[in-house]
Protein backbone atom coordinates (compact mmCIF):
# COMPACT_ATOMS: atom_id res chain seq x y z
CA UNK A 1 0.00 0.00 0.00
CA UNK A 2 2.89 2.70 0.68
CA UNK A 3 4.60 1.49 -2.62
CA UNK A 4 1.04 2.54 -4.16
CA UNK A 5 0.66 6.24 -2.39
CA UNK A 6 4.31 7.31 -2.17
CA UNK A 7 3.92 8.51 -5.33
CA UNK A 8 0.57 10.17 -5.22
CA UNK A 9 1.88 12.29 -1.62
CA UNK A 10 5.08 12.55 -3.64
CA UNK A 11 2.74 14.81 -6.45
CA UNK A 12 0.58 16.22 -4.14
CA UNK A 13 3.73 18.04 -2.13
CA UNK A 14 5.33 19.04 -5.46
CA UNK A 15 1.84 20.79 -6.59
CA UNK A 16 1.65 22.29 -3.18
CA UNK A 17 5.45 23.68 -2.69
CA UNK A 18 5.32 24.87 -6.26
CA UNK A 19 1.97 27.17 -6.03
CA UNK A 20 2.58 28.33 -2.24
CA UNK A 21 6.48 29.07 -3.52
CA UNK A 22 5.81 31.03 -6.20
CA UNK A 23 2.59 32.29 -7.36
CA UNK A 24 3.15 35.53 -5.75
CA UNK A 25 5.38 35.86 -8.19
CA UNK A 26 3.14 35.51 -10.96
CA UNK A 27 0.48 38.14 -9.12
CA UNK A 28 3.38 40.76 -9.30
CA UNK A 29 4.29 40.30 -12.46
CA UNK A 30 1.25 40.27 -14.14
CA UNK A 31 0.13 43.00 -12.51
CA UNK A 32 3.13 45.27 -12.97
CA UNK A 33 2.49 44.93 -16.82
CA UNK A 34 -0.60 46.20 -16.80
CA UNK A 35 -3.55 43.35 -15.53
CA UNK A 36 -6.30 44.55 -13.35
CA UNK A 37 -7.25 42.01 -10.63
CA UNK A 38 -9.48 40.09 -12.23
CA UNK A 39 -7.18 39.55 -15.24
CA UNK A 40 -4.34 38.77 -13.08
CA UNK A 41 -6.27 36.02 -11.51
CA UNK A 42 -7.48 34.39 -14.54
CA UNK A 43 -3.74 34.31 -15.73
CA UNK A 44 -2.53 32.60 -12.79
CA UNK A 45 -5.63 30.00 -13.21
CA UNK A 46 -4.28 29.84 -16.32
CA UNK A 47 -0.93 29.06 -16.06
CA UNK A 48 -1.90 26.82 -13.15
CA UNK A 49 -4.57 24.41 -15.68
CA UNK A 50 -1.92 24.47 -18.33
CA UNK A 51 1.02 23.51 -16.61
CA UNK A 52 -1.25 20.84 -14.93
CA UNK A 53 -2.51 19.66 -18.75
CA UNK A 54 1.40 19.64 -19.78
CA UNK A 55 2.33 17.29 -16.58
CA UNK A 56 -0.62 14.94 -17.26
CA UNK A 57 -0.06 14.58 -20.77
CA UNK A 58 3.72 14.49 -20.86
CA UNK A 59 3.94 12.01 -17.98
CA UNK A 60 1.16 9.66 -19.40
CA UNK A 61 2.41 9.86 -22.65
CA UNK A 62 6.24 9.12 -21.73
CA UNK A 63 6.05 7.62 -18.49
CA UNK A 64 8.33 10.20 -17.13
CA UNK A 65 8.07 12.39 -14.15
CA UNK A 66 8.37 15.68 -16.22
CA UNK A 67 7.00 18.20 -13.91
CA UNK A 68 5.71 21.36 -15.53
CA UNK A 69 4.93 24.84 -14.03
CA UNK A 70 5.10 28.06 -14.61
CA UNK A 71 7.91 30.60 -15.62
CA UNK A 72 9.11 32.32 -12.31
CA UNK A 73 11.69 34.00 -13.77
CA UNK A 74 9.60 35.00 -16.52
CA UNK A 75 7.24 36.35 -13.92
CA UNK A 76 10.13 38.08 -12.20
CA UNK A 77 10.98 39.88 -15.34
CA UNK A 78 7.80 41.10 -15.90
CA UNK A 79 8.05 42.56 -12.35
CA UNK A 80 11.40 44.32 -13.44
CA UNK A 81 9.86 45.36 -16.99
CA UNK A 82 6.69 47.51 -15.68
CA UNK A 83 3.73 48.89 -17.57
CA UNK A 84 4.43 47.85 -21.39
CA UNK A 85 3.35 50.94 -23.88
CA UNK A 86 0.14 49.49 -25.50
CA UNK A 87 -0.96 48.40 -21.96
CA UNK A 88 -2.27 44.28 -20.86
CA UNK A 89 -3.36 43.95 -24.72
CA UNK A 90 0.24 44.41 -25.32
CA UNK A 91 1.54 42.37 -22.86
CA UNK A 92 -0.82 39.79 -23.64
CA UNK A 93 0.63 39.69 -27.41
CA UNK A 94 4.21 39.56 -26.40
CA UNK A 95 2.92 36.37 -23.90
CA UNK A 96 1.94 34.47 -27.28
CA UNK A 97 4.27 35.47 -29.17
CA UNK A 98 6.85 33.97 -26.56
CA UNK A 99 4.66 30.78 -26.76
CA UNK A 100 5.12 30.66 -30.80
CA UNK A 101 9.10 30.84 -30.21
CA UNK A 102 8.80 27.57 -27.21
CA UNK A 103 6.84 25.47 -30.02
CA UNK A 104 9.31 26.67 -32.57
CA UNK A 105 12.64 25.69 -30.49
CA UNK A 106 10.38 21.82 -30.06
CA UNK A 107 10.10 21.99 -33.91
CA UNK A 108 13.06 23.34 -34.81
CA UNK A 109 15.74 21.88 -33.13
CA UNK A 110 18.74 24.37 -34.59
CA UNK A 111 16.51 27.06 -32.91
CA UNK A 112 17.10 25.18 -28.77
CA UNK A 113 20.31 24.58 -29.92
CA UNK A 114 20.77 28.83 -30.43
CA UNK A 115 18.91 29.20 -27.48
CA UNK A 116 21.21 26.42 -25.78
CA UNK A 117 24.45 28.14 -27.00
CA UNK A 118 24.40 31.25 -25.04
CA UNK A 119 27.04 31.33 -23.00
CA UNK A 120 25.96 30.26 -18.96
CA UNK A 121 27.63 33.22 -17.49
CA UNK A 122 25.54 35.37 -19.91
CA UNK A 123 22.50 33.71 -19.27
CA UNK A 124 22.89 33.59 -15.59
CA UNK A 125 23.96 37.19 -15.76
CA UNK A 126 20.56 38.09 -17.04
CA UNK A 127 18.54 36.38 -15.28
CA UNK A 128 20.35 37.64 -11.69
CA UNK A 129 19.29 41.09 -13.00
CA UNK A 130 16.35 40.08 -13.67
CA UNK A 131 15.84 38.84 -9.88
CA UNK A 132 17.68 41.46 -8.37
CA UNK A 133 14.66 44.03 -7.92
CA UNK A 134 11.88 41.10 -6.39
CA UNK A 135 15.05 39.95 -4.52
CA UNK A 136 15.72 42.81 -2.59
CA UNK A 137 12.19 43.65 -1.47
CA UNK A 138 12.27 41.83 1.68
CA UNK A 139 14.78 44.53 2.82
CA UNK A 140 12.55 47.27 1.62
CA UNK A 141 9.90 45.62 3.53
CA UNK A 142 11.74 45.79 6.76
CA UNK A 143 11.94 49.51 6.68
CA UNK A 144 8.74 49.80 5.12
CA UNK A 145 6.21 47.91 7.13
CA UNK A 146 8.59 46.23 9.68
CA UNK A 147 5.52 44.99 12.04
CA UNK A 148 4.39 43.40 9.03
CA UNK A 149 7.48 41.62 7.33
CA UNK A 150 9.71 40.73 10.27
CA UNK A 151 7.40 38.05 11.51
CA UNK A 152 7.66 36.63 7.67
CA UNK A 153 11.49 36.92 6.78
CA UNK A 154 11.95 35.37 10.82
CA UNK A 155 9.40 32.44 10.05
CA UNK A 156 11.66 31.91 6.65
CA UNK A 157 14.90 31.73 7.64
CA UNK A 158 13.77 28.81 10.74
CA UNK A 159 12.18 27.52 8.23
CA UNK A 160 15.33 27.80 5.97
CA UNK A 161 17.32 26.16 8.52
CA UNK A 162 15.27 23.32 10.03
CA UNK A 163 12.52 22.27 7.00
CA UNK A 164 14.05 24.05 3.73
CA UNK A 165 11.50 22.55 1.52
CA UNK A 166 8.54 24.27 3.38
CA UNK A 167 10.19 28.02 3.99
CA UNK A 168 8.70 29.92 1.34
CA UNK A 169 4.91 28.37 2.00
CA UNK A 170 5.89 28.89 5.55
CA UNK A 171 6.44 32.47 4.89
CA UNK A 172 3.26 32.84 3.22
CA UNK A 173 1.18 31.12 5.83
CA UNK A 174 2.65 34.28 8.18
CA UNK A 175 2.04 36.97 5.72
CA UNK A 176 -1.43 36.05 4.69
CA UNK A 177 -1.84 36.07 9.11
CA UNK A 178 -0.57 39.32 9.18
CA UNK A 179 -3.16 40.53 6.53
CA UNK A 180 -5.75 38.79 7.79
CA UNK A 181 -5.20 40.55 11.06
CA UNK A 182 -3.87 43.93 10.29
CA UNK A 183 -6.66 44.16 6.84
CA UNK A 184 -10.30 45.61 7.25
CA UNK A 185 -12.93 43.64 8.53
CA UNK A 186 -15.31 43.69 4.95
CA UNK A 187 -11.73 43.89 3.10
CA UNK A 188 -12.77 40.69 1.23
CA UNK A 189 -16.43 41.62 1.34
CA UNK A 190 -17.17 42.56 -3.00
CA UNK A 191 -14.28 40.24 -4.49
CA UNK A 192 -14.98 37.85 -6.60
CA UNK A 193 -13.43 34.66 -4.32
CA UNK A 194 -13.80 32.30 -7.41
CA UNK A 195 -11.84 32.88 -10.39
CA UNK A 196 -13.36 33.94 -13.83
CA UNK A 197 -11.48 33.54 -17.48
CA UNK A 198 -10.74 36.84 -18.69
CA UNK A 199 -10.00 36.80 -22.39
CA UNK A 200 -8.19 39.76 -23.52
CA UNK A 201 -7.52 40.33 -27.17
CA UNK A 202 -3.78 40.86 -28.19
CA UNK A 203 -2.34 43.63 -29.34
CA UNK A 204 1.43 43.73 -30.82
CA UNK A 205 4.56 46.52 -30.75
CA UNK A 206 8.06 45.88 -32.08
CA UNK A 207 9.35 47.17 -28.78
CA UNK A 208 7.22 44.93 -26.79
CA UNK A 209 8.08 41.77 -29.12
CA UNK A 210 11.73 42.66 -28.64
CA UNK A 211 12.00 44.00 -25.04
CA UNK A 212 9.38 41.55 -23.62
CA UNK A 213 8.61 38.64 -25.65
CA UNK A 214 12.38 37.63 -26.61
CA UNK A 215 13.33 37.83 -23.35
CA UNK A 216 10.63 35.80 -21.63
CA UNK A 217 11.47 33.54 -24.26
CA UNK A 218 15.22 33.13 -23.38
CA UNK A 219 14.68 33.17 -19.90
CA UNK A 220 12.25 30.60 -19.75
CA UNK A 221 14.69 28.05 -21.84
CA UNK A 222 17.57 28.98 -20.28
CA UNK A 223 16.28 29.17 -17.11
CA UNK A 224 13.81 26.71 -16.75
CA UNK A 225 13.32 24.32 -19.65
CA UNK A 226 17.58 23.58 -19.65
CA UNK A 227 17.71 23.09 -16.00
CA UNK A 228 14.94 21.02 -15.60
CA UNK A 229 16.14 18.94 -18.46
CA UNK A 230 19.10 18.77 -16.43
CA UNK A 231 17.43 17.44 -13.23
CA UNK A 232 15.98 14.58 -15.17
CA UNK A 233 19.06 13.62 -16.90
CA UNK A 234 20.86 13.64 -13.56
CA UNK A 235 18.33 11.13 -12.01
CA UNK A 236 19.21 8.98 -15.09
CA UNK A 237 16.27 9.72 -17.53
CA UNK A 238 16.45 10.90 -21.29
CA UNK A 239 13.15 13.13 -21.72
CA UNK A 240 12.20 14.00 -25.14
CA UNK A 241 13.38 17.68 -24.68
CA UNK A 242 10.86 18.24 -28.80
CA UNK A 243 8.11 16.80 -27.32
CA UNK A 244 8.58 18.81 -23.78
CA UNK A 245 8.74 22.40 -25.68
CA UNK A 246 5.50 21.18 -28.42
CA UNK A 247 3.71 20.49 -25.25
CA UNK A 248 4.53 23.85 -22.94
CA UNK A 249 4.69 25.95 -25.81
CA UNK A 250 1.01 25.26 -27.21
CA UNK A 251 -0.41 25.10 -23.63
CA UNK A 252 1.11 28.17 -23.33
CA UNK A 253 -0.48 29.76 -26.10
CA UNK A 254 -4.07 28.47 -25.28
CA UNK A 255 -3.01 30.30 -21.78
CA UNK A 256 -1.63 33.60 -22.99
CA UNK A 257 -5.39 35.33 -23.87
CA UNK A 258 -6.79 34.34 -20.59
CA UNK A 259 -3.56 36.03 -19.11
CA UNK A 260 -0.97 33.16 -18.83
CA UNK A 261 2.74 34.04 -19.57
CA UNK A 262 4.58 31.01 -20.09
CA UNK A 263 4.71 27.22 -18.87
CA UNK A 264 7.78 25.15 -19.43
CA UNK A 265 9.57 22.58 -17.55
CA UNK A 266 10.10 22.75 -13.45
CA UNK A 267 13.18 23.60 -12.60
CA UNK A 268 12.73 24.18 -9.04
CA UNK A 269 10.30 21.12 -8.22
CA UNK A 270 11.02 18.92 -10.34
CA UNK A 271 13.55 16.83 -7.70
CA UNK A 272 10.21 16.21 -5.78
CA UNK A 273 8.27 14.28 -8.50
CA UNK A 274 11.85 12.70 -10.15
CA UNK A 275 14.02 11.80 -6.84
CA UNK A 276 13.91 8.80 -4.60
CA UNK A 277 11.20 9.86 -2.59
CA UNK A 278 8.90 9.89 -5.01
CA UNK A 279 9.03 6.19 -5.20
CA UNK A 280 12.00 3.60 -5.45
CA UNK A 281 11.02 2.51 -8.57
CA UNK A 282 11.92 5.06 -11.36
CA UNK A 283 9.48 3.89 -13.40
CA UNK A 284 6.79 4.30 -11.10
CA UNK A 285 7.66 8.48 -10.68
CA UNK A 286 5.50 9.48 -13.56
CA UNK A 287 2.39 9.17 -11.43
CA UNK A 288 4.07 11.85 -8.69
CA UNK A 289 4.20 14.28 -12.11
CA UNK A 290 0.67 13.13 -13.24
CA UNK A 291 -0.61 13.66 -9.26
CA UNK A 292 1.39 16.95 -9.30
CA UNK A 293 -0.13 18.36 -12.85
CA UNK A 294 -3.86 17.53 -11.63
CA UNK A 295 -3.25 19.03 -8.36
CA UNK A 296 -1.99 22.25 -9.58
CA UNK A 297 -4.52 22.57 -11.94
CA UNK A 298 -7.05 22.48 -9.06
CA UNK A 299 -5.00 25.19 -7.02
CA UNK A 300 -5.64 27.34 -9.85
CA UNK A 301 -9.06 27.45 -8.60
CA UNK A 302 -7.74 29.45 -5.80
CA UNK A 303 -6.92 32.25 -7.99
CA UNK A 304 -9.67 34.73 -6.84
CA UNK A 305 -9.43 34.20 -3.52
CA UNK A 306 -5.28 34.23 -3.54
CA UNK A 307 -5.77 37.93 -5.54
CA UNK A 308 -8.45 39.11 -3.69
CA UNK A 309 -6.46 38.56 -0.22
CA UNK A 310 -3.28 39.58 -1.50
CA UNK A 311 -4.76 42.94 -2.89
CA UNK A 312 -5.33 44.08 0.67
CA UNK A 313 -1.25 43.65 1.33
CA UNK A 314 0.35 46.50 1.10
CA UNK A 315 2.80 45.46 -2.42
CA UNK A 316 5.73 45.89 -0.86
CA UNK A 317 4.83 42.95 1.62
CA UNK A 318 3.87 40.65 -1.33
CA UNK A 319 6.97 41.12 -3.13
CA UNK A 320 9.02 40.28 -0.12
CA UNK A 321 7.34 36.92 -0.23
CA UNK A 322 8.27 36.71 -3.53
CA UNK A 323 12.00 37.80 -3.53
CA UNK A 324 12.14 35.05 -0.72
CA UNK A 325 11.21 32.54 -2.97
CA UNK A 326 13.48 33.65 -5.40
CA UNK A 327 16.70 34.36 -3.09
CA UNK A 328 17.86 30.69 -3.84
CA UNK A 329 17.51 31.06 -8.03
CA UNK A 330 19.35 34.67 -7.30
CA UNK A 331 22.37 32.68 -5.88
CA UNK A 332 22.72 29.78 -8.87
CA UNK A 333 22.54 32.45 -11.66
CA UNK A 334 25.04 34.94 -9.50
CA UNK A 335 27.58 31.53 -9.47
CA UNK A 336 26.78 30.58 -13.26
CA UNK A 337 27.50 34.24 -14.66
CA UNK A 338 30.78 34.53 -12.01
CA UNK A 339 32.20 30.90 -12.22
CA UNK A 340 34.15 31.60 -15.71
CA UNK A 341 37.35 33.88 -14.95
CA UNK A 342 37.32 34.60 -19.03
CA UNK A 343 34.05 36.17 -19.25
CA UNK A 344 33.53 37.45 -15.65
CA UNK A 345 33.43 41.14 -16.71
CA UNK A 346 31.13 40.70 -19.49
CA UNK A 347 28.69 39.10 -16.83
CA UNK A 348 29.41 41.80 -14.63
CA UNK A 349 28.45 44.23 -17.53
CA UNK A 350 25.12 41.76 -18.29
CA UNK A 351 24.11 41.83 -14.87
CA UNK A 352 24.59 45.68 -14.40
CA UNK A 353 22.32 46.73 -17.64
CA UNK A 354 19.86 44.12 -17.03
CA UNK A 355 19.32 45.25 -12.81
CA UNK A 356 19.59 49.47 -14.14
CA UNK A 357 15.84 48.72 -15.23
CA UNK A 358 16.83 51.34 -18.14
CA UNK A 359 14.44 51.15 -21.13
CA UNK A 360 15.55 52.36 -24.66
CA UNK A 361 13.68 53.03 -27.50
CA UNK A 362 10.88 51.06 -25.32
CA UNK A 363 12.71 47.99 -24.42
CA UNK A 364 13.52 47.03 -21.47
CA UNK A 365 16.91 46.59 -19.66
CA UNK A 366 16.91 42.71 -19.79
CA UNK A 367 17.46 42.64 -24.02
CA UNK A 368 19.73 45.39 -23.36
CA UNK A 369 21.40 43.67 -20.79
CA UNK A 370 21.93 40.83 -23.49
CA UNK A 371 23.48 42.83 -25.80
CA UNK A 372 25.83 44.56 -24.09
CA UNK A 373 27.07 41.16 -22.16
CA UNK A 374 27.32 39.63 -26.04
CA UNK A 375 29.33 42.59 -27.18
CA UNK A 376 31.74 43.03 -24.13
CA UNK A 377 32.50 39.00 -24.62
CA UNK A 378 32.86 39.31 -28.34
CA UNK A 379 35.57 41.96 -27.69
CA UNK A 380 37.49 40.51 -25.00
CA UNK A 381 37.61 37.26 -27.02
CA UNK A 382 38.89 39.29 -30.08
CA UNK A 383 41.77 40.59 -28.11
CA UNK A 384 42.76 37.45 -26.73
CA UNK A 385 43.49 36.27 -30.16
CA UNK A 386 45.01 39.07 -31.36
CA UNK A 387 48.01 40.50 -29.45
CA UNK A 388 50.18 37.47 -30.91
CA UNK A 389 48.61 35.64 -33.89
CA UNK A 390 51.56 36.62 -36.12
CA UNK A 391 54.16 35.29 -33.98
CA UNK A 392 55.00 31.73 -33.90
CA UNK A 393 54.74 30.29 -30.20
CA UNK A 394 57.94 28.94 -28.55
CA UNK A 395 57.66 25.04 -28.37
CA UNK A 396 56.32 23.97 -24.47
CA UNK A 397 56.84 21.03 -22.96
CA UNK A 398 54.36 18.08 -23.61
CA UNK A 399 52.22 18.13 -20.49
CA UNK A 400 48.78 17.76 -21.98
CA UNK A 401 45.87 20.52 -22.76
CA UNK A 402 45.27 22.78 -20.37
CA UNK A 403 41.77 23.53 -19.28
CA UNK A 404 40.02 25.62 -21.73
CA UNK A 405 38.62 29.15 -20.06
CA UNK A 406 35.88 30.02 -23.07
CA UNK A 407 32.54 30.51 -21.90
CA UNK A 408 30.52 27.25 -21.18
CA UNK A 409 27.22 27.34 -23.32
CA UNK A 410 23.64 27.21 -21.46
CA UNK A 411 23.65 23.10 -22.80
CA UNK A 412 26.25 22.25 -20.32
CA UNK A 413 23.88 22.11 -18.10
CA UNK A 414 22.67 19.62 -19.72
CA UNK A 415 25.52 17.33 -18.55
CA UNK A 416 24.53 15.73 -14.77
CA UNK A 417 26.53 16.74 -11.82
CA UNK A 418 29.21 14.64 -9.87
CA UNK A 419 27.42 12.11 -8.17
CA UNK A 420 27.28 13.68 -4.00
CA UNK A 421 26.64 17.48 -5.55
CA UNK A 422 24.33 18.80 -2.69
CA UNK A 423 22.20 19.80 -6.80
CA UNK A 424 19.74 17.39 -7.52
CA UNK A 425 21.25 17.16 -11.06
CA UNK A 426 23.99 15.48 -8.85
CA UNK A 427 22.24 12.64 -7.82
CA UNK A 428 22.98 9.19 -8.47
CA UNK A 429 21.78 7.58 -12.14
CA UNK A 430 19.11 5.00 -10.70
CA UNK A 431 19.17 1.66 -12.49
CA UNK A 432 16.39 1.11 -14.72
CA UNK A 433 15.35 4.24 -15.24
CA UNK A 434 13.12 4.71 -18.19
CA UNK A 435 14.69 6.05 -21.43
CA UNK A 436 12.15 8.26 -23.77
CA UNK A 437 12.12 9.29 -27.09
CA UNK A 438 11.06 12.12 -28.72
Amino acid sequence: MAGRTQPLLAGVVTALVGFASSFTVVLAGLRAVGATDAQAASGLLAVCVASGTSAVWLGLRHRIPMSVAWSTPGAALLVATGPVPGGWPVAVGAFLVSGVLIVAAGLFPALGRAVAAIPRPIAGAMLAGVLLPLCTAPVRALVEVPRLAAPVVLAWLLLHRFARRWAVPGALVVAVAAIALTAPVAGLGGARLLPAVELTAPAWSVSALVGLALPLFLVTMAAQNVPGMAVLVGYGYRPPFGAALRATGLTSLAAAPAGGHAVNLAAITAALAAGPDAHPDPDRRWIASVTAGTGLALLGLGAGAATALIALAPPVLIEAVAGLALLGALATALTSALAEPAAREAAVVTFVVTASGVSLLGVGGAFWGLVAGGLMLLLFRRRSVDPAASQPAPPEPATGPEPSTAPEPVAASLRPAPVGSDSPAGAASPRGARVGGD
